[in-house]
């Protein structure tokens, strides 16, 4: 787990590369990056947010199912992993933050209701939407034609995926042959294992060798292994392998693609049990963020700009399902 000025340092380098929208150095005594010769806050690391809020919206509120409504909470499924800027510890080391708790935060806003969020592994996010325990899973889901046989989308933000590996590889990931014969790390049950996996079968099926797929338990194992040879390159969230590389310094990008694999722009979502009755009401929530400028000032804070969407799209095309 990084330290306080861990965290700074790597946020500073962050800015420094044109990946968060500020540009300066890092203030520990505060919790925050700064923009150089600017006078206005910066990008706050610290326990305590000052999160964006906004009101609540009759109109939007009504959408939901009346248990819901009256219940007064909004009880969400985030990661429990590190994966900054998408949600982490704060510098207490205890405070979950980043965009996804951001964004589901003014979500829960307008629809007047408090935001409950329960932090779990990757799998359990998936087991208490299907056991209705949550309303919600912001957690950097993308839509795929699988999952939406069990879930309903909301999207709320562009996906894209990064192959990372050490530095000066002199690797250049562009296609599957690319990354036949290599030993790389993926999340299990993530989309881009899906992708990773449908590379291997392509590889195969041209007479090349597929990929050799590793599977760790946590983040820092992937990196653990990429240091050591063990591995040759991970694949992650774009947002996740660029905060990676600026902080840690030993590895590189080494190729970026649609989440949704080629031809298809991949789509995050606000992602909850099918039919639940609740996806009409966090697409109606996100279309008023994005209106009220909140939503670009959340994206901005995180420096994901480049990953907003102008509208959210309830169960649009996603990845499509593996060929067998």
């Amino acid at each position: 787990m990084k330290t306080r000025r861990a965290v700074l340092t790597a946020l500073a380098s962050l800015t420094a590369l044109g990946l968060l929208t500020a540009c300066g150095s890092g203030d520990a005594a505060v919790n925050e990056i700064k923009p150089e010769g600017q006078k206005d806050t910066g990008i706050n690391i610290g326990p305590n947010q000052n999160r964006v809020h906004t009101a609540k919206v009759d109109a939007i509120a009504g959408k939901l199912p009346e248990a819901v409504r009256k219940r007064g909470t909004l009880i969400l499924g985030v990661s429990a992993k590190s994966n900054p800027p998408l949600a982490f510890r704060a510098t207490d080391d205890k405070t979950l933050i980043g965009v996804e708790l951001d964004l589901a935060t003014l979500v829960a806003d307008t629809l007047g209701l408090k935001p409950e969020f329960n932090p779990v592994s990757w799998e359990n996010l998936f087991v208490g939407l299907d056991s209705g325990k949550y309303d919600a899973v912001f957690s950097n889901v993308t839509v795929t034609e699988e999952r939406k046989d069990k879930y309903d989308f909301a999207t709320y933000r562009l996906d894209d995926l990064a192959f990372e590996a050490k530095k000066g590889s002199g690797w250049t990931v562009k296609g599957p042959e690319d990354v036949s014969g290599k030993r790389i790390a993926v999340g299990s049950g993530t989309n881009q294992e899906k992708i990773l996996v449908d590379w291997s079968r392509q590889n195969e099926k041209a007479g090349r060798k597929g990929v050799d797929i590793k599977y760790y338990d946590n983040t820092t194992d992937y990196y653990l292994a990429l240091q050591s040879g063990r591995i040759d390159g991970y694949l992650g969230p774009n947002p996740t392998v660029a905060y990676h590389v600026a902080s840690a310094g030993q590895t590189e990008a080494v190729g970026k693609f649609s989440g949704a694999g080629a031809g298809l722009q991949g789509k995050i979502a606000a992602t909850t049990k099918k039919d639940s009755g609740l996806v009409a009401a966090y697409a109606a929530a996100i279309d008023h963020l994005v209106a009220n400028g909140t939503y670009a000032e959340v994206l901005k804070r995180w420096g994901l700009s480049g990953e907003a969407v102008t509208k959210s799209e309830i169960n649009p095309p996603g990845l499509p399902r593996t060929k067998n």
